[in-house]
């Protein structure tokens, strides 16, 4: 029986949120690396109600159009959704959860007789995994409250944990991780980011340079207060000659910061929702200046913004507040700006000298290119794979 590299996120896809973003891009970047990768998702609504898949659901398949599009999949991942009909729902109870199904049926009955390794982000498929004698990789992108399992961390079978951020780090070790089995790596960027577009690029200036505007500066990301987004509003209504455009957000916030931007009288701000992946390198490389504002606080001491290297692909300039997870990268010289957190005054500063030291162009500035090629999804993986027993190692089949 073959034996594949199986991933695991606890989500229905495709959402554009970032962790989902990173099961989706690893999954995917095992599969380009020559594993025989399969990423496993939850499934609801009526493509849940096909009994098929309840009692056999081990057929791996590609991805449809809609995932292909959204995150900008290459041919050779394989995916498995598995069906959660109602009442099994996030907001159910115990037995009605879908974390009761994953761990006590459908992957012990259904997916280890086909694991070689076992990646995933979820800590109960994680403790099944190790208890039912499947090695695993294991990430960890936040905090978390209470200890980790002195039998599972410490099992021969855990093979490493994966975080971003020290702060994180010295979290997981607080709680119980053994400090030898953490690595800490950056997350990454879609290789799609390298390909140069520049004739839709053209078009996006075409589109959103309006009403006078000279430069167009462009955020992409969550649209959240803590992220910077309205400092960035602020900064804006400073500079009523450079077209803002954010891409990202749900409708909740889309509404709330269309609203705030007709409230404040900002002509020069458009919000353009959720731009799936295979739109969003030419849009990154249609600005002048790429945003990254942060404010402080907790939230800044633990992010690695997928937003970043993105941008660093991009070839784009950036201007980006100075947080902790990005301020090894100040001494690179591959940002155009950098300036404190939580000042309008700074980050408008940064961003008009930005504008006249690096002006735009069209095939993008090389040497922040080169530094990017550092952080694809498979370089990342390639270190992670590193760091596992090369017996319990998935084999290349591509």
């Amino acid at each position: 029986m073959s034996k594949h590299y199986i991933f695991f996120t606890r989500n229905v896809l495709p959402q554009p949120e970032a962790h989902i973003i990173h099961d989706v891009n690893t999954a995917n970047a095992a599969a380009n690396l020559g594993y025989s990768a399969i990423l496993v998702y939850i499934q609801q609504g009526k493509k849940a109600l096909n009994p098929l898949d309840w009692f056999y659901p081990f057929r791996p398949k590609k991805p449809s159009e809609e995932l292909i599009n959204f995150y900008n999949i290459q041919e050779k991942l394989k995916v498995i959704p598995l069906s959660m009909p109602l009442p099994i729902s996030e907001k159910g109870g115990k037995w009605t959860h879908p974390s009761t199904y994953v761990c006590k049926y459908y992957f012990p009955v259904h997916i280890f007789p086909h694991t070689k390794i076992l990646h995933t982000l979820d800590w109960n498929l994680v403790k099944t995994a190790i208890r039912s004698g499947i090695p695993v990789i294991y990430e960890r992108e936040h905090d978390r409250n209470g200890k980790y399992e002195p039998e599972i961390v410490n099992s021969p079978l855990f093979q490493v944990a994966i975080t971003v951020a020290d702060s994180v780090r010295e979290n997981m070790i607080k709680n119980g991780m053994p400090p030898e089995k953490i690595v800490k790596l950056h997350l990454s960027y879609n290789q799609s980011f390298l390909v140069r577009q520049p004739e839709a690029a053209a078009e996006w200036r075409k589109k959103l340079l309006v009403d006078a505007t000279e430069h167009l500066v462009v955020y992409s990301g969550g649209l959240y207060k803590f992220k910077g987004v309205d400092l960035l509003l602020d900064v804006a209504k400073e500079l009523p000659r450079v077209q803002f455009a954010f891409a990202g957000g749900n409708e909740t916030q889309l509404k709330a910061y269309r609203q705030l931007v007709q409230e404040k009288q900002i002509k020069n701000a458009i919000f353009l929702g959720y731009i799936q992946h295979e739109r969003l390198p030419s849009l990154l490389q249609a600005a002048d200046i790429l945003a990254h504002p942060h404010l402080s606080g907790q939230a800044a001491t633990f992010t690695s913004p997928l937003k970043f290297f993105e941008y660093l692909a991009s070839g784009t300039p950036i201007v980006a507040s100075e947080i902790p997870p990005l301020i090894e990268f100040k001494t690179a010289n591959i940002v155009a700006g950098w300036c404190e957190t939580d000042s309008v005054v700074a980050y408008t500063r940064a961003l008009q000298q930005a504008l006249e030291t690096h002006p735009r162009k069209v095939e993008g500035y090389s040497e922040q290119i080169e530094f990017a090629r550092q952080f694809s999804w498979e370089s990342r993986l390639a270190k992670i794979m590193s760091y596992v027993d090369e017996s319990l190692q998935p084999s290349i089949v591509y």
